[in-house]
């Protein structure tokens, strides 16, 4: 049996980095209410990226940001 063949997001413990393309942003503040040890739109009306580099504890709460971002725009990357 064929299985689909996925691409892999970083794993747990390997260090990833925050990207958010500011162009697609509109600072709705989702991924803040899921992660605000990351994420946090001030009352400027932008979002600030509070860590670049975030530690593996909050890597399952980071891909459901990305995930639940409304315009897609936050990815990981592994942090190399």
């Amino acid at each position: 049996m064929l299985s689909a063949v996925r691409p892999e997001a970083p794993s747990e413990e390997e260090p990833v980095k925050v990207v958010v393309d500011f162009d697609k942003c509109e600072s709705n503040a989702v991924c803040m209410g899921l992660v605000p040890e990351v994420f946090e739109v001030r009352d400027d009306g932008y979002l600030y990226v509070l860590d670049e580099h975030p530690p593996s504890s909050l890597h399952a709460r980071l891909r459901d940001a990305v995930a639940s971002c409304p315009t897609g725009a936050i990815s990981l990357t592994d942090d190399e």
